[in-house]
């Protein structure tokens, strides 16, 4: 069977559109090209971690709470992450979304048969698109606005 055919179009399709919000936001914000950088590294880091099997994720977990110092920067960290969920919901619920997407699309992908390697690196590449197309509409819908208020075509 294709390549093409097996793929979770439905799954990718809303991975792209949920990304596509995101760069829409991030590029709406003016921020410098440094953090476009940073959530291209955070979309690898993102898509990396819900491809990576359990098992190794029980290894991670193993050297974590190896000592008591590890544990204590571990509670204190999830503590923090705790105070900042309550303190930016509507943060917490974006990225919440964000990930409910990547969840998805990586267990569609499991269940097609594609390996790890193949459902991390295409849905590395579809994150990375929908991010970028989300940064261009925002750039793009601005410039049209623009021009349309140029020409008094906008109320």
């Amino acid at each position: 069977m294709s390549i093409l055919k097996r793929l979770p179009w439905v799954s990718l399709a809303l991975l792209v559109v949920t990304y596509a919000v995101l760069g829409w936001v991030i590029s709406a914000a003016n921020v410098r090209p440094f953090v476009w950088l940073v959530a291209a590294i955070a979309v690898f880091s993102l898509v990396g971690f819900w491809t990576t099997p359990w098992s190794n994720m029980a290894n991670y977990s193993v050297f974590v709470f190896k000592s008591s110092l590890r544990t204590f920067a571990f509670v204190i960290l999830a503590a923090f992450l705790a105070f900042l969920m309550i303190a930016r919901f509507s943060v917490f619920l974006d990225t919440l979304v964000v990930i409910a997407a990547i969840i998805l699309a990586r267990i569609d992908f499991q269940l097609t048969g594609f390996s790890r390697k193949q459902a991390f690196w295409t849905l590395s590449i579809f994150s990375l698109v929908g991010l970028a197309c989300g940064g261009f509409a925002q750039k793009a819908s601005i410039q049209l606005f623009a021009s349309l208020n140029h020409y008094n075509l906008v109320f």
